[in-house]
């Protein structure tokens, strides 16, 4: 199918590469597959190609900056950042050409990059993912320096100022662009974080070694920075063995990050080596397997600035699998999970626990919070609800390109949820767990 007028559009990543990214990798492919050609920056993994063409989007990536734990290394790495992505923009100028350029925040200072390429005429859109001045007093936890964090917030406004466009992931960024950036409403679109939703209909076989441990497993799944709390699950995972003598569970902690030696560290110093294992970076089918063996799912985010108002995607990814979930009750968590939640006292690691223990002692509430998530990722999360509003931004900066009418991009994909997920949503308890199983689980009905 031909596409008349196609635009282009620059991609500038840092915080992971490409099509590592998940938002990035969707926010790529929903474009190109609506006749936009995309372009995308980023740093590269081991083994990586400098330039490749995935699912349509052409990619060039440069060496990631070996990122370090101190204040130098924080600015090491987006310094390096910029100064390998300018170059690379200009090869992409040349050679394929653009129209806008999307920033993906952090860092914020790809905005004097948009800003050089707005002399010729370009768009810019700023794609809000985090909060950096909150992520950063986040990330040293009040031992950060005063002008650094004022400088974050002075480049985040700046960022709102000359973006022609900017898109946020959720209500709280959004009251942020409105009230510091000062955004008007017209020039704002959200564009939550989502899971595929085929996440949510397609089942997947749990990993059989876990399910053969003869104990509840507990399972996590993200990048661990000093911000993410990780330490606040160790400490909890500590007082269920200790405190409250449970001896019948496993951890398995999937992901990698800045902080991810020390945690392992801390394990160790917690005597915790036989209840927690730490698998490094898994993706794909082989962590929905993981996540799958699990009988309760978990987020340690403490609560901040920062965790107050940001989405974890993976609370999503834990509701696609219909796992359950104990986190501690921030308002973005509420939000998303809903009835699919236990929410303990923000930063009470003992309550953390006590949550922890009573899931392992009720398989019927376990069924019933999952099966809450995974109608909601069905009927409203999905990343799939997301893409026309992502869409409308493109429509509004370049009017002249023409979609493909296949696509539909208005029309949202509607799925009813079940009676019984609806009542379980309003209610965990309101239906008979193993009714609500029978429907939206059957392959994994053994595992309870």
């Amino acid at each position: 199918m031909k596409v008349r007028n196609k635009k282009r559009i620059l991609m500038l990543l840092e915080n992971l590469p490409f099509p590592q990214d998940l938002r990035v990798r969707r926010e790529a492919y929903a474009l190109t597959s609506a006749g936009y050609r995309v372009t995308v920056i980023c740093p590269s993994e081991k083994g990586q190609p400098f330039r490749e063409l995935v699912n349509g989007v052409q990619i060039y990536r440069y060496p990631a900056a070996r990122a370090g734990k101190g204040f130098l290394s924080y600015i090491w790495e987006y310094a390096f950042a910029m100064a390998a992505s300018f170059p690379l923009s200009l090869v992409a100028f040349f050679r394929e050409g653009f129209d806008v350029i999307h920033a993906h925040n952090p860092p914020d200072t790809f905005l004097f990059i948009a800003l050089f390429y707005k002399l010729f005429g370009k768009r810019f859109v700023y794609d809000h993912h985090d909060l950096a001045p909150e992520m950063y007093a986040a990330r040293f936890r009040g031992r950060g320096k005063p002008i650094v964090y004022r400088a974050l917030v002075l480049l985040e406004k700046l960022s709102c100022r000359f973006a022609d466009h900017v898109i946020v992931t959720n209500e709280s960024y959004k009251k942020v662009a409105l009230g510091r950036g000062g955004v008007p409403e017209a020039r704002l679109t959200i564009v939550r974080n989502g899971v595929d939703l085929r996440l949510a209909i397609i089942p997947v076989e749990p990993d059989p070694a876990l399910r053969q441990m003869g104990k509840t497993i507990i399972g996590y799944v993200g990048v661990m920075g000093f911000q993410d709390g990780m330490d606040y699950l160790l400490r909890a995972l500590n007082y269920l063995l200790r405190g409250l003598g449970r001896t019948d569970f496993c951890c398995i902690i999937v992901g990698f990050g800045d902080a991810l030696e020390n945690m392992k560290a801390l394990a160790k110093q917690l005597g915790l080596g036989d209840y927690v294992r730490f698998t490094g970076p898994v993706f794909g089918e082989d962590l929905r397997r993981l996540l799958s063996a699990a009988d309760i799912c978990v987020d340690s985010a403490p609560a901040n600035p920062y965790t107050d108002r940001s989405t974890m995607i993976k609370i999503m990814e834990y509701m696609s699998l219909g796992r359950p979930i104990v986190a501690f009750d921030l308002p973005e968590h509420r939000f998303t999970a809903r009835g699919a939640a236990v929410y303990v006292t923000p930063n009470d690691e003992r309550a953390f626990a006590l949550a922890l223990a009573q899931l392992m002692d009720d398989p019927s509430r376990r069924m019933a919070l999952g099966a809450c998530g995974r109608g909601r990722i069905k009927t409203q999360l999905a990343w799939e609800y997301s893409i026309p509003n992502l869409l409308s931004v493109y429509r509004k900066l370049l009017p002249a390109a023409s979609l493909p009418e296949a696509l539909a991009p208005d029309e949202s994909p509607v799925l009813v949820p079940s009676p019984e997920e609806a009542a379980i949503c309003a209610d965990p308890m309101a239906v008979q767990p193993n009714k609500v199983l029978a429907q939206t689980e059957q392959p994994t009905a053994r595992l309870a």
